[in-house]
């Protein structure tokens, strides 16, 4: 079925398509009588009339949409709860968010001049053209980085940083021995090596071995297994620096699996606080993110950005160590 359009409307009605534009986009004032009105709504909608979102984006100069491009990563509770906010912050300004999963080739030029956004929200730096056309169209650009980042309008999460925080927790419980477990996803590399070269720089500074690196699959048996290759190493491995929460929760249960105990044979750390982590047995030790700040702070740029403010302030207290009985 073809779509319908105002030209539909104004035979429906018989008035000019001009007429119905004033109507359904209530301009014209005393010139069109109520009656006319009233006929133009009523054949709207027998029709099913739906006015296009470009059409009226163009009309007005700008549309209320900001697009939020997300990489190739899984969706799990952090970015779920991440774009939740994202979507509630800018709901209360007004603004629509509409979010673009960045797989397969298709250009993202082909998106944004379709849908005319007033921002486009980046968790990944933009490549240069992208970012360099998008301004170049009046498109508001705010972006994110995974490391620290001095870009104007760009924040930063350092992901080393919350590597080397979960290492010094661990030397503060008296750990000299640690591994580093990895998620077998290849989309989250970009987290996961950022949180390992922090485990590693913490290792060295701290005077410990060079960490064990292992890929754990969420896997009872898989897990089992590289906790026996950790603990049958020269130097047993007493305590694991997880990549989030779900490889945690991993280890946790190939520790069990082999017969030890946690945390008095090894100690586990995990990021992200998910539910989970505190119904855990024992409840996980974890690095829990702001991100709820960080959304607050993404939709502020946003405006700012819109409005032609100055930057507003980062926050402060992006992660810190909640301590549970895995450590």
């Amino acid at each position: 079925m073809s779509r319908v359009t105002s030209a539909d409307v104004a035979r429906e009605s018989g008035v000019s398509r001009t007429t119905v534009s004033y109507v359904l986009n209530d301009k014209g004032g005393d010139a069109i009588p109520e009656s006319t009105r009233q006929r133009v709504r009523e054949a709207a909608a027998r029709l099913g009339y739906t006015p296009s979102a470009a059409a009226r984006a163009l009309r007005r100069g700008r549309s209320d949409l900001v697009l939020c491009v997300l990489p190739d990563w899984p969706i799990g509770p952090v970015i779920d709860f991440l774009l939740d906010q994202l979507t509630v912050e800018l709901a209360g300004r007004g603004l629509s968010l509409l979010v673009h999963h960045a797989r397969g080739p298709r250009p993202l030029a082909d998106l944004w001049r379709a849908v005319t956004p007033r921002a486009v929200l980046g968790l990944l730096p933009f490549a240069p053209e992208d970012e360099r056309a998008m301004r170049q169209a009046g498109i508001q650009v705010v972006g994110s980085a995974l490391d620290e980042n001095n870009d104007p309008g760009t924040f930063s999460v350092p992901q080393i940083a919350i590597g080397r925080l979960q290492v010094e927790h661990l030397v503060s419980r008296g750990h000299r021995v640690v591994a580093y477990a990895a998620p077998d996803d290849t989309r989250l590399a970009a987290f996961a090596d950022r949180r390992a070269a922090g485990v590693s720089s913490a290792c060295d500074e701290l005077g410990l071995p060079a960490p064990a690196v292992a890929t754990v699959r969420l896997d009872v048996d898989a897990a089992a297994e590289v906790v026996r290759a950790w603990r049958s190493a020269p130097e047993p491995v007493t305590a694991v620096a997880a990549y989030n929460d779900e490889v945690a929760l991993a280890v946790l249960a190939g520790v069990r699996a082999e017969g030890l105990r946690v945390p008095e044979d090894v100690a586990v750390i995990g990021v992200d606080d998910v539910p989970a982590a505190r119904l855990a047995s024992p409840a996980l030790t974890t690095v829990w993110q702001a991100i709820d700040a960080q959304a607050t702070y993404l939709a502020a740029s946003v405006m700012a950005a819109l409005d032609g403010t100055d930057e507003p302030p980062r926050p402060d207290d992006v992660f810190h160590v909640v301590v549970r009985s895995s450590t």
